[in-house]
């Protein structure tokens, strides 16, 4: 990294501090597409996010507290949105391809009289992503989590928490396969995920 590059981002480093909540050393936001409720931020130290990101804690659905945390060392993919009405949470060391998006909300769709853009957001849950987590391109998860150290495959749609230690895939996600301590090896499941005899 060049002289000046680093001299650029000391100076964006200064700028971002001062528009969110916590924004951690050695951390780089690349070029975001758009910053909503900034005060509502933290992102931790030696974060990534890469270009046209969206990034957006507002409490839109009246929650009291409204809160988008990205963790110590995540990696966040470039056209990825991250939205926040009441909490999202992205804990340490986690890995987002290009265009994922996460929240903790939906528009109302439930009176046809009404075009959905103009009915009210709708809280649906809060998400976490579990540290050291992976998820694939185009990644949706809307108002569920993701435990520690996952993997969900390109394109699934999380919409049920996915236990730590599993690879989830699919429309609705669905868990293919988990880690078993006692093998030491990753194993394939069933939709419940019961282990299979292999």
């Amino acid at each position: 990294m060049s002289y000046i590059t680093r001299l650029i981002h000391k100076i964006k480093n200064i700028y971002y501090r001062s528009r969110f909540k916590k924004f951690g050393r050695k951390s780089m936001l690349i070029n975001p597409k758009y910053i909503m409720g900034g005060e509502n931020i933290e992102i931790g130290n030696r974060v990534v996010i890469r270009d046209f990101a969206w990034l957006g804690a507002l409490p839109l659905t009246g929650a009291a507290d409204c809160r988008l945390v990205i963790g110590d060392g995540c990696v966040i993919g470039h056209f990825n949105e991250l939205f926040a009405t009441n909490s999202v949470i992205i804990e340490d060391n986690v890995l987002t391809a290009d265009r994922v998006y996460i929240s903790d909300n939906l528009h109302g769709y439930e009176d046809v009289s009404i075009p959905v853009v103009k009915q009210s957001i709708k809280q649906i849950g809060t998400v976490r992503i579990g540290e050291g987590s992976w998820l694939g391109a185009g990644v949706c998860v809307i108002g569920a989590s993701v435990g520690k150290h996952c993997v969900v495959g390109a394109n699934a749609v999380v919409t049920k928490d996915i236990p730590d230690y599993s690879v989830a895939v699919g429309i609705p996600a669905r868990v293919v396969k988990r880690y078993d301590f006692e093998l030491n090896a990753w194993r394939k499941t069933n939709a419940e995920g019961v282990f299979l005899n292999d």
